[in-house]
Formats: C-alpha cells, sequence, structure tokens
C-alpha cells in the first residue's frame, strides 16, 4: 500500500496550475498581474483506495466536480508564488485528511440506575406535555 507522501507527492506531480486575474483590493497591481491560482487535479488519476476515495468526496464537497476533478482557487497572496504555495499545502491537508481513519464510535453502557432516572424524566416530559392543550368542563 502506498504511504501518504507518495500520493501526495504523485497528486502535485500531476496537478495542473492556471493562473487568473485576482479581485478585491490590490490597485495597479491586481488589474496587471494574474496573481490568482487555480490548481486542478484528476482524482482518478491518483488511483485512491474506495475508503479514501469516499472521504476525499465528503470532505471536497463543492471543490470537486462531477467529472473527479478537486479544483482550488488561492488569491489570499499578492504574488503567484505565494498563491501557488497556497493552493499546494490546501491540496496536501485535504488529501491527509481523507486518509485518517475516523474513530470509531465507543456504544454508551447505561447501568440500571441511569435507565431509570432517564425513562423517569421522559414519563414527566410525557405528564407535562398531555397537561397542554384544550381544557374541557365535562
Amino acid at each position: 500500500m502506498t504511504s501518504v507522501e507518495d500520493i501526495i507527492g504523485r497528486a502535485q506531480a500531476l496537478a495542473s496550475e492556471s493562473f487568473i486575474a485576482s479581485a478585491g483590493p490590490g490597485g495597479q497591481n491586481v488589474n496587471k498581474v494574474a496573481t490568482a491560482v487555480q490548481l486542478r487535479l484528476n482524482v482518478y488519476a491518483l488511483r485512491l483506495a474506495p475508503p479514501v476515495f469516499a472521504r476525499l468526496k465528503e470532505l471536497a464537497g463543492s471543490r470537486m466536480t462531477s467529472h473527479g476533478e478537486l479544483v482550488f482557487t488561492a488569491r489570499k497572496f499578492r504574488t503567484q508564488e505565494a498563491n501557488r504555495a497556497d493552493a499546494r499545502e490546501r491540496l496536501a491537508q485535504l488529501l491527509e485528511e481523507a486518509h485518517k481513519l475516523p474513530e470509531k464510535r465507543a456504544k454508551s453502557r447505561l447501568n440500571r440506575v441511569g435507565k431509570e432516572q432517564r425513562l423517569k424524566g421522559k414519563k414527566l416530559r410525557g405528564a407535562v406535555k398531555a397537561g397542554r392543550g384544550k381544557v374541557h368542563f365535562d
């Protein structure tokens, strides 16, 4: 089985970058220079294990297209290099998060006293709710 670092390295090698005009403040620089980076990666080319792919798809949300392409747009910084590093870092974080196994939920064990208290509380709430409603004077 391949390690997470290998997959991240392969993903960064397969990713394609395009530079787009950034929006927002920045004056003349933002109008002249295309500093924002759009990073695209075909997830199917990574050949991830099915459970990892399912977690990645869940974590990516709207960043994954219907064709299995991850799209990251980084425009936080004023330079192409910083935005490129930011996009690649976010890609690596997402892949690492997808490789982490979710923790199994430990089934809660309730003792007899706790169960009786819970049922007593439910009875009490039911009685309060039963007392609500229209009053009939029959």
